[in-house]
């Protein structure tokens, strides 16, 4: 059973920097086992109704503007896999999408994590019209896909670019706050809490609207009980952006 992951993604130029988030992103994918096919849930794809993208060779979608040259030169030419995403249609009723692609939410982790270019990847929306409940069930009808996919959902814990310092390299200390309060949740493994999100008065600080959020929720449904829980990349940067990331694994 493939692992499932939780990515804080940050900015676009992650992809072409070697930092400390992007060093863990690299040792991450070197000690876990290297999938066939990959199933994103970024941040970047958001939908009134749930889609998945069937082409068999998705474009790379430079979604961003005012950035270096060097970025909007690349391409992650990878296949796509029809065959996952069939499955995906009949464990969620996802509707077919042939129009989008791979967003940064996506390509550019996986340009570090997978250079080769040679693992098949698709992705899954993120519905905005699904209350929090809704898109936990919908990871959990992913679990079943596990034996032929890694599920990696991208997107950030603390998302607040209305607040964001980007000459600050770590982060506020509300947005720290936050972090940590999810993570405790997370190891708990207190999913309710984080599905009613709503509730805890700092989340209405912590993003100023929820799909950056979201695709941790779809990751939650999705993991199992045999499932360890590791984080990595532990950190804040621009003051208001988490990059925490999370891997589930089961022991061997």
């Amino acid at each position: 059973m493939y692992p499932v992951l939780f990515i804080g993604h940050g900015t676009p130029l992650n992809a072409i920097e070697d930092n400390e988030f992007t060093k863990g992103w690299k040792e991450v994918a070197e000690r876990i086992p290297k999938p066939r096919t990959i199933l994103v849930i970024s941040a970047h794809w958001v939908t009134r109704k749930l889609r998945v993208h069937v082409s068999k060779k998705p474009r790379t979608i430079h979604d961003f503007y005012y950035f270096p040259k060097e970025l909007y030169e690349i391409n992650y030419e990878v296949a796509g896999d029809p065959r996952i995403a069939e499955k995906v249609i009949q464990l969620t009723k996802a509707k077919t999408d042939n129009a989008w692609g791979l967003d940064h939410g996506a390509w550019s982790v996986l340009y570090q994590m997978y250079p080769e270019q040679d693992v098949k990847v698709l992705q899954l929306s993120v519905d905005y019209y699904k209350k929090p409940e809704e898109l936990f069930q919908i990871g959990k009808a992913l679990r079943e896909l596990r034996s032929d996919a890694m599920i990696v959902g991208s997107g950030n814990i603390v998302h607040n670019l209305r607040k964001a310092d980007f000459c600050k390299a770590d982060g506020y200390n509300w947005a720290e706050k936050y972090d940590d309060l999810i993570r405790a949740k997370i190891f708990e493994r207190d999913f309710e809490s984080i599905i009613n999100y709503g509730k805890i008065p700092e989340s209405q600080l912590a993003f100023a609207s929820s799909e950056h959020f979201s695709p941790l929720l779809y990751v939650l449904g999705a993991v199992s009980a045999k499932d360890e829980i590791q984080v990595f990349n532990n950190a804040c940067t621009f003051g208001s952006v988490s990059m925490t990331s999370y891997l589930f694994a089961a022991k061997d």
